[in-house]
């Protein structure tokens, strides 16, 4: 495959991106156009943009590689991800409107006080800034290794450009613009999807039936896990977590709540979410049906798999092996998923910083859209040196540490939103940063001895452990005295 048609393929998608940009940009590029969209998003285009958000490059990657030590068992979080978002839509969503948020964080302040506020923002800056930078490198190191790399470009070269493009066309418009780039990314990667799953059928000689008959066949194609109680892939585990992982990593999250926030109305905001967690069921299954063909067909050539699960379908897509023109579709689709999810964590993290941290919306508006456009720079520069300081380390088991990582600090946050949603009583203020901080060190100092104990390893239940630590630590922190001026939002 001539390495100039995948570049210019490139420069063609983010062409449109740009011109996508250019356009909403036009129409409004204040802070309310950045931060909501002037509350005037579709709630449809809304819908379709999240699914991008939330499919990042490194799903695209990992989730048909996974299959091959889990089957199709993850399928069980994602049953449990549709009843998060009823949850989200039902309880969270309504309190957000009806205090006008920006950043939802804020709620924690007029809630608890100002320490709860900025205790909660910076968790979501530490975990948001890390697992979104750690998304990007392993997807940036993929496009230098199999496309740039023949071009003896360096890497530092390929990050300064991916994150220069997405701070293009994100810093005039944010939100405005990226329900509409997002909407655009979402079908260019479902449909590059779809492409792959097609050339593996035709690689197999085989036609619709019978693809979906070599999937039933496999002993791969186990979604549910019922006897192993000490299995991280049991279903009540796999199930409940996938609910806790939504109300935290979608409600909970700036990131998620931000375009839903931007729609019209509560009604429409809700209608959004319903659509979008159910249109994510059936897009996991397909990575997973993938997964499960590559196996098999991998299985009938007799074709050496990658000692890394990550690594099996970019190996499919660049050796040949589906046809010299799959390299392209496979680009798309990575860069798609990738820089969907990228910019709208790009976007949000400038949103919490500016709002929750810097106070900005205290500021006269020219000089409050010039420290929004400061920090939007700032933040990617830092996206930039962190994903640099990750291929310095150049151990991928790394970005599995950052993960961990990034799933205990949303373990406050479950916490803090709980205590104020399902509780009149107020924590004390100065003790709940010390709170969310030990919460998740109880929860790691646990699962070792625990494992070194009884063998047994926590897998995501340990987020619903770490949320209940917080809340109790902040029930024994309360002030006696009843919540009578703070909306609790009941």
């Amino acid at each position: 495959m001539n390495s100039y048609i995948i570049l210019l393929i490139i420069a063609a998608y983010f062409g449109l991106l740009l011109l996508i940009a250019s356009i909403t940009g036009k129409k409004g590029s204040g802070n309310e156009a950045f931060f909501l969209g002037n509350r005037k998003s579709p709630w449809y285009i809304v819908a379709l943009g999240m699914i991008g958000t939330s499919i990042s490059g490194v799903t695209f990657v990992s989730v048909p590689g996974m299959v091959r030590g889990m089957d199709m068992t993850y399928m069980q979080m994602v049953f449990g991800f549709f009843f998060g978002y009823i949850i989200v839509a039902k309880v969270l969503l309504p309190l957000y409107y009806r205090l006008n948020l920006t950043s939802i964080y804020t709620y924690l302040e007029s809630r608890m006080g100002n320490r709860a506020y900025k205790t909660g923002a910076s968790f979501f800056l530490l975990s948001k800034t890390i697992g979104a930078a750690a998304r990007l490198y392993l997807v940036v190191l993929i496009l230098q290794t199999y496309v740039f790399a023949a071009w003896n470009i360096p890497f530092g070269v390929t990050v300064a450009g991916s994150i220069l493009l997405i701070w293009l066309y994100t810093y005039r418009g944010g939100v405005k613009t990226i329900i509409w780039t997002d909407t655009l990314q979402t079908i260019c990667f479902i449909a590059m999807l779809i492409v792959i799953i097609w050339q593996v059928k035709d690689v197999m000689h085989t036609d619709s039936r019978g693809l979906i008959q070599t999937l039933i066949d496999s002993p791969h194609f186990r979604i549910f896990e019922f006897s192993d109680w000490h299995s991280t892939q049991h279903f009540v585990k796999q199930f409940l977590s996938g609910i806790f992982i939504v109300i935290v990593m979608t409600g909970l999250d700036q990131d998620m709540m931000q375009k839903n926030l931007s729609c019209k109305t509560l009604k429409e905001s809700q209608k959004n979410m319903y659509w979008y967690g159910f249109a994510f069921t059936p897009v996991n299954f397909l990575f997973l049906s993938l997964g499960v063909l590559l196996l098999t067909l991998a299985g009938r050539l007799n074709i050496a798999l990658p000692a890394l699960n990550d690594d099996i379908l970019p190996m499919y897509c660049t050796s040949g092996i589906l046809g010299e023109s799959i390299l392209i579709f496979f680009t798309i689709g990575i860069i798609a998923a990738a820089f969907s999810s990228a910019d709208s964590a790009l976007t949000a993290l400038t949103t919490t910083f500016c709002v929750d941290i810097l106070g900005i919306h205290k500021e006269e508006a020219q000089k409050a859209k010039k420290t929004r456009l400061k920090v939007h720079l700032l933040i990617s520069v830092l996206f930039a040196l962190i994903i640099i300081i990750f291929k310095a380390i150049n151990n991928r088991s790394v970005i599995d540490a950052i993960y961990v990582i990034a799933s205990y600090t949303y373990g406050p946050l479950l916490g803090l939103f709980s205590f104020g949603l399902f509780t009149r009583m107020v924590p004390r203020d100065k003790l709940v940063p010390y709170i969310c901080i030990a919460s998740p060190v109880i929860c790691y100092v646990a699962d070792k001895l625990v494992f070194a104990y009884t063998g047994y390893r926590f897998g995501y239940e340990i987020l619903m452990i770490n949320g209940l630590l917080t809340f109790m630590g902040l029930w024994l922190t309360t002030s006696k005295t009843k919540n009578n001026i703070h909306d609790n939002g009941n």
